[in-house]
Parts: structure tokens; sequence; C-alpha cells
């Protein structure tokens, strides 16, 4: 329902943009804010609300963003200037998060089998809350004030914070550590600069210094933004995380999904409305339209339980793949099909089909890779990237609609080769993201060991090595005792570490840091606390260097990665001994050099753990001979 009520409010003020200059005395490019405060609001509220979500409670910070969107609709409903409308429709904004988080308190509550029917639905709630919003808006406009939008939209809110206050539960699930308030400033600041510049990069001239500008701050920001996620303790974003293959590879293409879906929200209403007098519209009103579209997003509610099925039985990945593809052939198809309401109405189904089995796979993806305690984080960031593309998307098809145009009468309206054009780059865009999908890798988590979800239990710990020292740099990841994966973490600075578990048992732990060598165990969990974890030794590579069967001092070895890059150099003790700490496992080249005779000798040596001492052999000549 919240789902729901998010689409809703995205089109609420929809039928009032023409009016909004005449209703507060402005101008229609300063009406236009009442759009964009939303869409930046959303963007900087989803990735800020998600992390705290996992960080201080999901129930809790779905309250925080409901109670937001009933103080925006009040200031909205009670609102006679412009400024008042844009805080009230800034502070609806923080809806958008309802849905990453919703979706991770799923993952948290339901059993396993419930689990991916209720992401479909989640999922498909953007087709039916912007299906009806439009000529549910368009009605209440009509027949009411204006200020009757926002009354309704606090109502509905109102409503949604105490059912979530009775009957849902919080989650027992933490991801500990401090927010990152840095961090959440340069992502939010570059977030806000892009879409300015990307919103109201046609009105302002896509040339312009501010556009420009906005476009330049923005990169400089992100660039800064990096390397301070990947250095600080408990990121906004866990970019490392963010770059495992399956995650990445389905932030990528969930840009390009977001593009393509968009583009049947913005153009399927506008163009049954296109006037009669241009030789290819009908002329229907905005009810009117509205409710041409409402199969459309029927259609998502009633493909969500396929659309599980499709996940269960072969994976989010093939999921995605299916509905990309549908979504892209979709546009193709509709290119030809504009010639009677029936077939745009029919286009638009079949597109809002592809729509739902791709927006139900990603989270779905995301949730089977990322970390049990950081699944709304997760989610939440590529719900901001999909909100990247809708935003791009929305610029694009302003952009074509007011190029390709022609005269009629006194005003200009797009020709239907815009619209044939838009529809290009949108099944361009839902093919891409099927090519993209192609490469993600299957998951291997298991969520069938989860028989129900109050079963779960919270282990934490540090991982320190023989000394105590923490390992900044390690990874452990926990399986069942036959071998599919339940959960991972990455190792905080501070050595610490948290995992969630299906239930008390026996699990397989393996634990790796660069540097060290990788410790596999067998332990018993029975109920949550503290499980630490002390590394196995560090890799070290030793071994004697000897010139005609004597041992050879102050020798100069050096060892070198395989692509070329100095590890570590040392010299051979008197005794013609030496010891290299390695940083990380794999293979490495081994270069030894006797600086009084110039003999020397080179070699590959492939380090995985531990490994017997090297004899390296030196002659006159560059001849290598060693054993191992």
């Amino acid at each position: 329902m919240t789902g729901t009520l998010v689409a809703l409010q995205q089109t609420l003020v929809v039928p009032l943009l023409p009016e909004v200059p005449k209703l507060l005395h402005t101008t229609e490019t300063n009406g236009s804010w009442l759009v964009t405060a939303t869409l930046l609001t959303s963007a900087v509220a989803t990735p800020i609300v998600s992390r705290c979500a996992d960080m201080f409670g999901k129930r809790l910070m779905m309250l925080i963003s409901l109670g937001a969107m009933i103080v925006g609709s009040l200031i909205g409903a009670l609102g006679h200037e412009l400024w008042q409308v844009i805080v009230g429709r800034s502070l609806q904004g923080f809806a958008a998060a309802l849905v990453p988080v919703g979706i991770s308190i799923m993952r948290d509550e339901l059993p396993r089998e419930k689990v991916g029917g209720a992401v479909a639905l989640m999922s498909a709630t953007l087709g039916i809350g912007a299906a009806i919003g439009l000529p549910l808006s368009g009605f209440i406009y009509a027949h009411f004030d204006w200020h009757t939008l926002f009354w309704v939209s606090g109502v509905a809110a109102i409503v949604m914070f105490i059912a979530i206050l009775f009957a849902v539960p919080e989650s027992s699930i933490r991801s500990p550590g401090r927010f990152d308030v840095l961090g959440a400033l340069l992502l939010s600041s570059a977030l806000v600069c892009f879409l300015l510049a990307v919103s109201k990069g046609g009105d302002w001239g896509w040339g312009s210094r501010t556009t420009l500008s906005l476009l330049a701050v923005a990169a400089l920001l992100v660039a800064a933004w990096v390397p301070w996620e990947l250095r600080t303790p408990g990121p906004m974003v866990d970019l490392r995380t963010a770059a495992r293959p399956p995650i990445l590879l389905t932030n990528i293409a969930s840009v390009f999904v977001g593009l393509s879906m968009f583009v049947n929200l913005v153009s399927t209403t506008q163009l049954l409305q296109m006037p009669e007098a241009t030789g290819y519209g009908h002329g229907l009103s905005v009810l009117d339209a509205g409710l041409c579209v409402l199969p459309a997003g029927l259609m998502m509610v009633v493909l969500s339980p396929v659309t599980a099925t499709i996940t269960r039985r072969w994976g989010g990945k093939y999921s995605l793949i299916i509905g990309a593809v549908v979504l892209g052939l979709s546009y193709v198809l509709r290119v030809f099909l504009t010639g009677s309401v029936f077939q745009i109405a029919l286009g638009a189904v079949i597109t809002s089909a592809g729509t739902a089995i791709a927006y139900a796979a990603m989270p779905s993806i995301i949730m089977s890779n990322a970390p049990i305690s950081e699944t709304a984080a997760a989610n939440g960031f590529n719900a901001l990237l999909r909100a990247v593309g809708t935003s791009t998307s929305s610029a694009m098809v302003a952009a074509v609609l007011s190029t390709v145009a022609m005269r009629v009468g006194d005003i200009e309206l797009p020709t239907l080769e815009a619209f044939h054009d838009i529809y290009w780059i949108a099944a361009a865009a839902g093919l891409i993201s099927a090519f993209i999908a192609v490469f993600i890798p299957s998951s291997r988590r298991q969520e069938a060991n989860r028989t129900h979800a109050g079963n779960d239990v919270i282990i934490h710990g540090h991982v320190r090595d023989a000394s105590g020292r923490p390992a900044r740099s390690a990874v452990t990841t926990l399986l069942t005792d036959t071998g599919e994966e339940v959960d991972w973490s990455r190792v905080e600075p501070d050595g610490s570490y948290s995992l969630v578990l299906p239930g008390p048992g026996v699990y397989q732990r393996i634990t790796n840091a660069d540097g060290y060598q990788p410790r596999a165990e067998l332990v018993r969990i029975d109920k949550p606390g503290a499980y630490d974890v002390e590394l196995g030794p560090r890799l070290e590579l030793t071994g004697l260097v000897r010139l005609e069967g004597r041992p050879v001092s102050d020798a100069l070895i050096t060892v070198t990665t395989a692509s070329g890059e100095v590890e570590q150099t040392t010299t051979a003790g008197p005794d013609g001994r030496f010891t290299v700490r390695l940083g990380v496992t794999g293979r490495h080249v081994v270069s030894v050099i006797d600086p009084s005779t110039g003999a020397s000798s080179s070699r590959h040596v492939v380090v995985l753990g531990s490994i017997e001492p090297l004899v390296v052999d030196l002659e006159p000549v560059s001849a290598l001979t060693v054993d191992a």
C-alpha cells in the first residue's frame, strides 16, 4: 500500500501543471518546480533513509518518511504561495524511500516462500499507482479545489502511518557503525547538481553556463565522494560491495531499465491527448487518457505472481533478461501501434509487462548478493540509479518532443516522428539492459535455508591477526555445512563484522584478508553473540640464495606482481637466507641479483597459502635453476 502511495504522489500535480501559473500567480517555468523539487528530494532522501534503515531500524525510517510526507501534504493543502507548495512537494519526496526499505522489511519478516511474490507485488505498485494516480488526480481537480489533492495525499499517508505502527514489526537486523555524514553531503550535493542540470537543461539551454557548471560540479563532487567512501569506516554506500559483479551489473542495467520504462509513463497519455488536428492525435481528456492506461498498471499486478515464479525457478538474472527483452521489443512494436486508442493502450500494456518482470528482478538480485544487514542501503542505491535513468528519460523525451515539432494553429506540437524517435531510444535502452544482464553471475546464496523469519540469528565479532591487530581488509563468508552461501560481510577498519544466519546450527566460516593465509573452520552457532576470528599466519616467502653451491650474502631479492608492480624488496642474510612478506596471494615474480658478481636469476612463483622455502641457485649468466 505504501508503494502505491509513492506512485500516487508522483502523479499528484500532473493535472495541475497547466493551471499552476494562474493558480499561484507565477510562470510556467517556475511552476515546473513542483515536479523538480520532489525529484530532488526523492533522489537525496532514498540512499540516506535506506542507510539509516539498516542502522537504526527499517520500520522507524518508514514512519519518519511517512511523517515527512504528512507534513508536506499539510503544507501544500494550506499553502497559497508557490514557495509554500514547493516546500510541501519537497517533503512529499521523502516517500520515495518507502519502496526499498519496504522490500528489505519483507526480506526480514516474511517466510522465504512469500518473499519473491511480495517483492514482485511491491514493484508492481509503481505501475498501478501511476495508472490510478492520473485519472484520480484529474477527477479530483475537475470536481474539487486543487488543495484537495494534498488533503487526499495527507489522509492516505496518515492511514499508512497508523497501519505500519500497529501491523509491521521492527526488524532486529542492524548494520553497526556510525552514519557517514560527509559521504551523505557529497552524494546529495552531486545528485542535486546533476538532476538540476538534467531536469532544467531544456529551460536553461543545454549549452548554458548554468547547466554546464552544474554538471562539472557534480562530476567533481563524485570524484571526491568515491575515494572518501572507499576509505571511511561505515560508508554511506559500500562501493566495494557495489563493485561486486552481480550488484554492479544490476545497477548499470537498472539505469537503462529506468530510462526505458519512464518513456511509457510520460509519452502514452501525451500521445492520447494530442489534438486530432495533428493528424495522429486522438484528442482525449486527461481523465479519459488516464483511464486508457489503467489496464497497463493492472497488468503489473496481474504479472506479479508470474514474475515471482520466474525468479524462484530460474533466478533474478533470467527474470531481468526476460523483462528487459520484453520491454525493449514492446517499444519496437509501439512504433507501429499508434493508429488507434486501442493500439496505443495495447502497447502500453506490453511495455508494463516487461517493466513488471524487470523491476521485480532487480531487488531479488541485489538481496541475493549484498550482505543481509545492508539490504536496505543496497536496494536504496539501486532505486537511486533507477531514478537517474528516469530523470534522464524525462529530459530526453522533453528535448525530442520539443525539437521534432510542427505548428498547429498558433502552437507548436510534437510530430508523430518525435514519438517514434523516443520509442526507438527506449527500445535500445531496454535491449542494452538485457545485454548487460546476460553477464550477471548467478548467486550461490540460497534462501531455502530460511524456514521462518523469526529464527534469524545475528552474530558479530572481530577479525584479528595473531598479535591481536585488526585485519582491515578482511572478508568473512558464512556457508551451510553443505556449501550453500548464507551471508558475507566486509570487515570494518576496526576489525568488526556482522552476519545474519537463518537459525542456530553448524556453519562453515571462511575468512580471507590480503597478506594473510585464509582460514576456514566449522563453527557451531547456538545463539547471538560475539564470534571472533584469528587469522592464520602472514603470507611469507622464504628461501636460500646460492652461487656454485655456496650461500650468497647481501643478494638483492625483489618480488613483483604478475603485472609488474614492486611488492617487496629485501637482502639475503649472512647465511644466504631471506624472508619476504607478501601483500596478496597469486602469481609473483621473484628476482635475485648478487651485486658483487652480477649473477642473477628470476622465476614465477604462485602463492596461494604456505609454500616451501625456495632454493635459488645463481650463475654468472641470467639462467635460473630453482628447486622448491
